[in-house]
């Protein structure tokens, strides 16, 4: 048996040549070899450079102009519109909106994915339709979703008036203030992520080996203990990528603000703001753009702080 593997196996690939020295010697490549990567590599890299970097580096030109959309004359400022973004109150406003909904969405969609995972993971009835039905909203419409929580945020005819009800409380008028407008907005956001959160923590979990958990419970620990010694941990890379993808959506989230409340007080993100100035009232194309390379740099900041950081405590088994 064990010949048969052999000669079907590293022993049946040509020997590696050596120089005199001992070294590897590479393998010259073959003007067919440079051919192969072209026809397969060179459309793909076409594409990205037509529709990724283009726009990338047409969008770096048109932030130090100042012109607005359909104009056939634009002026050279400079870096005003990065200084007026910087110092404005609007610019501020963005920068405190988008923080408050970033950490809002992200820790509340993990958390409670995390809840919702450790529940769906015990052998419960109905735990396959609880997953669908908490992935479901997932996949929907972020448009669809935000007008169907429209109606239940209405505090004549919501269903959220007849909680509030319930409670002795009368239903607050959600989009009326800028700050009821920015927790409905969060609330809306975690409900279509949580089963995003659940359904990836809900996989971490099934990949703990059951046999660290069992040496636990013989060794005495309770089953907190485990949880936060063991089974947390042991989900570090979970919940690594989900605080990478869930801080890039929420810092570009749109759909659903631009529907809960479409002049934007109380929920101009990045992104809302972005529209707001380039398609909206204002069509400032060139302080749009500078906008857009402020998001650009930002999250790409983000992106190395977290992969130089924050990956160094995660446990790959």
């Amino acid at each position: 048996m064990a010949q048969i593997a052999t000669a079907a196996g590293p022993a049946a690939r040509p020997p590696k040549r050596r120089r005199s020295d001992g070294t590897l010697r590479r393998r010259r490549r073959r003007p067919s070899d440079y051919l192969f990567f072209v026809l397969f590599a060179g459309p793909n890299v076409a594409l990205i450079l037509a529709f990724v970097y283009y726009p990338l580096f047409m969008n770096l030109n048109y932030s130090r102009l100042n012109w607005r959309i359909g104009a056939d004359t634009a002026k050279i400022v400079g870096l005003a519109n990065y200084k007026e973004f910087f110092t404005s109150g609007t610019g501020l406003s963005v920068w405190k909106v988008t923080i408050l909904f970033t950490l809002c969405t992200v820790i509340g969609s993990m958390l409670l994915g995390l809840v919702m995972a450790v529940v769906v993971n015990q052998r419960l009835p109905g735990r396959t339709f609880t997953r669908t039905a908490l992935f479901a909203p997932y996949v929907l419409s972020g448009v669809g979703i935000a007008l169907v929580w429209s109606f239940m945020f209405d505090p004549q005819m919501g269903i959220l008036r007849y909680v509030f009800e319930w409670f002795g409380k009368t239903s607050p008028q959600w989009f009326l203030h800028e700050n009821t407008t920015l927790i409905a907005a969060i609330i809306v956001y975690i409900w279509k992520y949580l089963g995003y959160c659940t359904v990836l923590f809900f996989s971490g979990l099934q990949s703990i080996p059951q046999d660290l958990l069992e040496a636990a419970e013989m060794d005495g620990a309770s089953k907190t203990q485990t949880f936060f010694r063991i089974t947390l941990p042991l989900l570090s890379p979970t919940t690594f990528f989900l605080l990478v993808s869930m801080t890039l959506n929420a810092m570009q989230a749109f759909d659903i603000l631009q529907i809960l409340k479409p002049t934007g007080e109380g929920v101009n993100t990045f992104v809302f703001e972005i529209y707001r100035q380039s398609f909206g009232v204002y069509q400032r194309a060139g302080y749009a753009s500078a906008i857009s390379v402020v998001l650009f740099l930002t999250l790409a900041l983000i992106t190395v702080i977290q992969f130089k950081f924050v990956d160094r405590k995660v446990h790959y088994a």
